[in-house]
């Protein structure tokens, strides 16, 4: 399953979230320099649990190259596809979550949620000479976060059969609960130290951050960090919109509602369209012309039901302006 984009539009550009991913991108690209001494790299500012545990190792890095690694060996990457899923993974889930929190509360849980999942995997592999890298752990927490926000919202998942890619909408509860549940199963059932992958970093990820979201929403001004959210404000709604349209006996055309911005209703706008209606799913553009009146209607020709003879109706789509 690979997760598409979630269906709750945020209301502010995730500005912490596009700087984390920034960030992630800068030093993998830092990476690619060293070469052959990438290895010595990733063991300096990965986490390794042997430095922390065992004294003959740990002699030979200072405190502030210990307490560095508890962060930094967040953004690193193993490769070119390792960065990519984590931070695909981060696009689609952290904006959701930093609209909640706000922007700077959202990047310290951000980090701590990180720096928890290393703990969590050093403590459970304390003498462990292997340097664990990557941003899944922090990430996780932000999984962890939205499956508690947002449980009822639904994930545009893509599900390759053969060569036929198929579009599913699945309930956030059931695509986080089971990728938990995968974490978990793979954590408990073998050596994870042996697996190259910090199982227990995931699983620790996930809870910490549902733990750190409590904690989190409780702190005064939760939803707004001074201000700053209205200004990062969107202007636009998201490019991709999950329409369910509605259909009547007899009828071959369908009706659904595609919403805009008044910023947008002005400029015009293209929108990637998901229709879903039944076992029918539909991936398409749609062109919103300049100046559309709220209450306007967009006629697609051919996108509804098929009549008797098999000729298929339209699918006509009411714009709804509204302010983000």
């Amino acid at each position: 399953m690979i997760p598409i984009r979630d269906t709750i539009s945020s209301k502010n550009y995730p500005v912490v979230n596009n700087l984390l991913i920034g960030v992630n991108l800068f030093v993998y690209l830092a990476e690619l320099f060293h070469g052959s001494g990438l290895s010595r790299f990733d063991y300096i500012y990965g986490l390794v649990p042997a430095r922390y545990s065992i004294p003959q190792i740990e002699s030979y890095f200072s405190f502030g190259q210990q307490a560095l690694s508890l962060v930094s060996f967040m953004f690193l990457h193993g490769g070119f596809w390792h960065l990519l899923g984590n931070m695909w993974t981060l696009y689609i889930f952290g904006d959701n979550v930093e609209d909640r929190l706000g922007h700077l509360r959202y990047l310290f849980f951000y980090l701590i949620c990180g720096m928890t999942s290393g703990m969590t995997h050093l403590i459970l592999n304390l003498h462990s000479n292997i340097p664990v890298i990557g941003a899944s752990g922090a990430i996780a927490g932000v999984m962890g976060a939205y499956l508690l926000l947002y449980p009822y919202s639904k994930i545009l998942t893509l599900i390759p059969i053969i060569f036929i890619p198929w579009f599913v909408e699945i309930p956030a509860f059931f695509f986080l609960g089971f990728w938990f549940f995968m974490q978990f199963l793979q954590a408990t059932g073998g050596d994870s130290a042996a697996s190259g992958i910090a199982w227990w970093a995931h699983v620790g990820g996930f809870l910490f951050g549902m733990l750190f979201l409590k904690v989190f929403l409780c702190l005064p001004g939760a939803g707004d960090t001074h201000g700053i959210s209205r200004i990062t404000a969107r202007k636009k709604t998201n490019k991709l919109q999950v329409i369910r349209p509605i259909g009547f006996e007899n009828d071959p055309t369908l009706y659904g509602t595609i919403i805009i911005t008044p910023y947008e209703a002005i400029s015009g706008a293209y929108k990637m369209v998901n229709i879903s209606w039944g076992f029918y799913k539909k991936l398409f553009r749609v062109v919103v012309p300049s100046g559309i009146k709220d209450g306007g209607v967009l006629r697609l020709q051919g996108e509804g039901k098929k009549n008797t003879d098999g000729k298929a109706g339209d699918l006509l789509l009411k714009v709804t302006i509204q302010e983000y």
